[in-house]
């Protein structure tokens, strides 16, 4: 392989992106030591060479290598590579972080912010593991299925320094895997987290059948809404019109692959949020999500009425309907505002 290359990718977290990144860098020419804490879904991976709960009928690629143990997979890593749910991060960080040192490198491509903090991720990861330096964040559009079954996928690589995050990027790259260089990592990650607010908001519309000019104002208006507060968090406008935010936003927000849209269709149809999420049998981000950014928009004196409107949904249990008729009744304003 190419200097640089990654050699050795260790993949925290065999969930469904977890386990389309790690079949990714494999295809690419990494070798991948896939580690999570459930060992029960680890034994039946190698058992069956598929990861039949989350990635059905995809075989894992012959460059991964199943690893029970932390330690180990950690040790053999030229590359940490962190994808777990957003609500766990400080926890498995306290676990990591003592194997890791000012040599290690590591990247996440998990989405979301921390529970009653409301940190973004790298802070959460400069807080637990600040004698890391080489520190890298991986978002954009894609649905882990479509890149596990190798479809043509896009996606966005941040990192303070420019070199890493172009080997990041060479190493996820493959002829139909395409990954773009950016400085900012906190526009990636605002992008990523918020779009699964927005994601709730265009499943609940479609799901009482508003209809497209419904859906596309949603995207439009709830755009502006992650711009006003990324940029008052530090992002870059370029990154919230490229692929971690606009690319991003739309997928979540028209497919129903997308867990947080299925949220928003079924809540539409009565569902509680307890007992959607349950039918859909994994993690939601965009619920935690709704709450953090709730709190973050009211810190800030932002206005983001389509991601307050969600949370009132979610943990006021204010009807959809009752929803659509607070947006509509709002005062007329300049759309630049």
């Amino acid at each position: 392989m190419s200097d640089n290359v990654i050699n050795t990718v260790a993949v925290y977290g065999a969930g469904s992106w977890g386990t389309a990144l790690a079949l990714q860098l494999a295809r690419a020419g990494s070798k991948v030591v896939l580690w999570d804490i459930d060992t029960e879904l680890l034994n039946n991976m190698q058992r069956d060479g598929v990861n039949n709960r989350y990635i059905p009928g995809v075989k894992l690629h012959e460059n991964i290598v199943i690893e029970h143990d932390l330690e180990k997979a950690c040790h053999a890593a030229d590359l940490n590579l962190l994808v777990i749910p957003s609500h766990v991060y400080r926890q498995f960080l306290n676990k990591l972080g003592p194997l890791l040192t000012e040599d290690s490198k590591v990247a996440w491509a998990s989405k979301g912010l921390e529970p009653d903090s409301g940190l973004l991720l790298h802070q959460v990861i400069d807080e637990v593991i600040p004698q890391v330096k080489q520190k890298a964040v991986i978002s954009g559009p894609t649905f882990a299925v479509e890149v596990a079954e190798n479809l043509p996928t896009a996606v966005t690589v941040a990192a303070k320094d420019e070199a890493f995050a172009l080997q990041v990027a060479k190493t996820l790259h493959s002829d139909k895997f395409r990954a773009y260089t950016s400085h900012d990592i906190i526009g990636v990650e605002l992008g990523g987290a918020l779009k699964n607010v927005l994601a709730i908001a265009t499943g609940l519309s479609d799901g009482l059948g508003f209809g497209a000019n419904s859906r596309a104002a949603l995207v439009t208006r709830g755009l502006a809404e992650i711009m006003r507060l990324g940029l008052k968090l530090g992002g870059e406008k370029e990154t919230f019109m490229g692929l971690a935010g606009l690319g991003d936003l739309v997928l979540t927000c028209t497919d129903d692959k997308s867990r947080n849209r299925r949220m928003g269709l079924n809540l539409a149809a009565g569902l509680s949020a307890e007992e959607s999420k349950e039918k859909i049998g994994q993690a939601v981000e965009g619920v935690r999500t709704a709450k953090e950014a709730h709190l973050m928009a009211k810190k800030f004196e932002i206005d983001c009425p389509i991601i307050e409107q969600v949370y009132k949904i979610l943990y006021h249990d204010m009807k959809p309907l009752d929803v659509v008729r607070d947006l509509l009744a709002r005062d007329l304003r300049s759309e630049s505002v």
